[in-house]
């Protein structure tokens, strides 16, 4: 399994990016995708994550970091193995490299980078202010 990240990018404070991930290989229909991100000197953290039930994604089994919660939503669309995360009103503070995360065994949307065995490359996100 081999999972591609683009979309970032130089972004003002306020603007949107979408942000897109898709896996080559394997079946999520019942796992879980998900968006961490990396500041410079700091831990990688968990952005937002859903989980596949049967190829769908319900309500309750989306989380989002408290912190994007309201500005960000992530989907996904099973069938091209892709996840999305559209990001809007950015801040100087979401500026990272934003990594994609995978698990095709991972039944809930866990917000701990160990519990997802597939990662993406990283896209670089940078917001001025």
């Amino acid at each position: 399994v081999q999972l591609q990240a683009s979309g970032g990018g130089l972004v003002q404070a306020g603007g949107s990016l979408k942000l897109i991930c898709t896996a080559s290989g394997g079946d999520f229909a019942n796992g879980a995708m998900g968006w961490f991100r990396q500041a410079p000197g700091k831990e990688r953290e968990f952005v937002a994550a859903f989980n596949w039930d049967d190829g769908r994604v319900h309500a309750t089994s989306t989380h989002y970091a408290p912190f994007v919660k309201g500005r960000f939503t992530i989907s996904g669309d099973v069938a091209k193995n892709t996840v999305y995360l559209q990001m809007r009103s950015l801040k100087p503070d979401d500026t990272a490299i934003y990594y994609c995360a995978a698990d095709p065994d991972l039944g809930y949307s866990g917000g701990y980078t160990n519990l997802y065995a597939y990662w993406g490359q990283g896209t670089q996100v940078t917001v001025s202010s």
